[in-house]
């Protein structure tokens, strides 16, 4: 059973910056890739970064720069650097595990989410 915990979440000024961890139940080497995704208040929610199993990493263009995922297979951990905080930054942010097991088809899991507020 896959099991992700965020965590680091919190309120922070503009300007400032936070880390978010992602704690898997399993050995992280078996997703094929990991991500972060956001979803703000009356937003969908929206894929933020992703870095596979291979180290590569791809961020969306309102966080490229400021945002730096990383993943630590020995620990199973995944963080989310996040600099230069914006208030549009504000969110809920979930961890995201997905393993390949077909052509066709996907095995995804998420966390329960941690808040992210940035203040003006």
């Amino acid at each position: 059973q896959v099991q992700l915990v965020e965590s680091g979440g919190g309120l922070v000024q503009s300007g400032g910056s936070l880390r978010l961890s992602c704690a898997a139940s399993v050995s992280i080497n078996r997703f094929d890739s990991m991500s972060w995704y956001r979803q703000a208040p009356g937003k969908k929610r929206e894929l933020v970064a992703r870095i596979t199993s291979g180290g590569i990493t791809d961020y969306s263009d309102s966080v490229y720069g400021r945002f730096t995922i990383s993943r630590d297979n020995g620990q199973n951990l995944m963080y989310l650097q996040m600099r230069n905080l914006k208030p549009e930054d504000t969110a809920v942010y979930y961890c995201n595990s997905k393993r390949q097991v077909s052509i066709e088809g996907s095995v995804e899991h998420w966390g329960q989410g941690t808040l992210v507020t940035v203040s003006p």
